[in-house]
């Protein structure tokens, strides 16, 4: 049996439940790891098992300064190496903005091999004058700009209107995908509850004003967060935050290899 047999075989037997997904490259369906300070070899793991499930990869926070020496830029080609966008975190663009090295971080950025940059507020108070200039500035640089709504504090009083009307206005300016914050925990920050859960008549304000869904990126790191998710918005919903290690997981949530989500083409089937 030949290598590309092998990779197929399955897909010759067995159809996913929930249907095809959008393949890469692709504007919806996205899957936005996020990496904590994985090595080399770990990250070629990752790539080597899950690359054609995985859109962009994450540098968390700060941790792009930590790295080793030449580390880093090893570490960007590999992932690019693969056809995956990697960025550095938002709060790390936030720091730079605080000591007022914006172009400075994005000339570092596009040196090292950045593909993507992301514009968040998540600690900082930002104005809309500094947000729009750091946008128009990352994309005319030739990056793919994702921006983040929602801070950072537990339980911060930011609206769901409010995250909704900047959600527009970054699109507007140039934003390739919006990302709702949800931070590592998914607990008790942007649309999220204490508990985890979505708040639905947040939820419901916030899909108000987006015409496109598939213009959000929403931060779920919980699986019960993506399963309703993948329930809300179909199997090409895009997802964040997800750790490396439940990649494979939540690819088998949103085709419904796992029963999560196999129930729900079982419930589908039987309306028919």
């Amino acid at each position: 049996m030949s290598e590309d047999a092998h990779i197929n075989i399955w897909r010759e037997v067995i159809a996913y439940p929930l249907g095809e997904r959008a393949a890469k490259p692709r504007n919806k369906g996205l899957t936005m790891v996020i990496d904590k300070g994985m090595g080399i070899g770990e990250t070629r793991d990752l790539l080597q098992i899950n690359n054609q499930h995985i859109d962009f990869i994450k540098l968390g926070f700060g941790t792009s300064m930590l790295y080793a020496a030449g580390t880093l830029e090893e570490k960007i080609q590999l992932v690019r190496s693969y056809g995956v966008d990697i960025y550095p975190g938002g709060t790390f663009l936030e720091v730079a903005i605080t000591q007022n090295k914006i172009r400075e971080f994005l000339d570092v950025c596009q040196f090292l091999g950045f593909t993507t940059i992301e514009v968040s507020d998540g600690t900082i108070p930002l104005s809309r004058e500094v947000r729009e200039k750091v946008i128009s500035s990352a994309a005319e640089m030739g990056f793919r700009v994702l921006t983040e709504v929602g801070k950072k504090i537990d339980g911060s009083e930011v609206t769901a209107q409010t995250l909704a009307q900047m959600a527009l206005r970054d699109i507007k300016n140039g934003a390739y995908k919006v990302i709702v914050e949800g931070r590592e925990s998914g607990l008790n920050v942007g649309l999220y509850d204490t508990k985890g859960k979505m708040i639905d008549d947040d939820l419901q304000v916030f899909m108000n004003y987006i015409d496109d869904p598939s213009k959000i990126i929403w931060e779920a790191p919980l699986k019960a967060q993506q399963q309703d998710l993948i329930t809300l918005f179909g199997s090409d919903v895009n997802l964040g935050n997800i750790p490396a290690q439940e990649v494979l997981a939540v690819e088998a949530l949103r085709v419904g290899l796992r029963a999560d989500t196999f129930k729900l083409a079982i419930a589908n089937l039987l309306e028919i």
